[in-house]
């Protein structure tokens, strides 16, 4: 039995559709390549920065977003429960604390396999 690779080309590339997604909404992003692009959104409790990446061997758009929340080191542990419960109830994506910065973050990778477009 063989497998058959299909060969198809996609209208436009997902990150071009993220970019134009923040110029519409005039949010400040930066791309630092053709598959990558960051956005900062300013929102009423905290600044969102927002990050996309596409991962071509994969067909995916990776995204992943900082909160100008920090968590102080006593209560890490705490955080990192609640976090752990939050993600028990999700269907996609996850929470995480990256622990370097003290920062809250939300992760997510959506599949366009086969030329879906974003």
């Amino acid at each position: 039995m063989e497998l058959l690779e299909l060969e198809f080309s996609r209208e436009i590339h997902p990150v071009d559709v993220i970019e134009q997604v923040a110029h519409n909404n005039d949010w400040s992003f930066e791309r630092a390549g053709d598959d990558e692009i960051s956005i900062s959104v300013a929102g009423s409790w905290t600044d969102y920065h927002v990050s996309f990446s596409w991962m071509e061997d994969f067909e995916a758009l990776h995204l992943a977003c900082a909160f100008d929340i920090k968590v102080p080191e006593t209560r890490a542990l705490e955080v990192m429960r609640l976090l752990s419960l939050i993600n028990e109830q999700m269907l996609f994506g996850h929470f995480d604390l990256w622990e370097q910065e003290g920062a809250i973050m939300f992760r997510q990778s959506l599949l366009l396999a086969g030329g879906v477009e974003p």
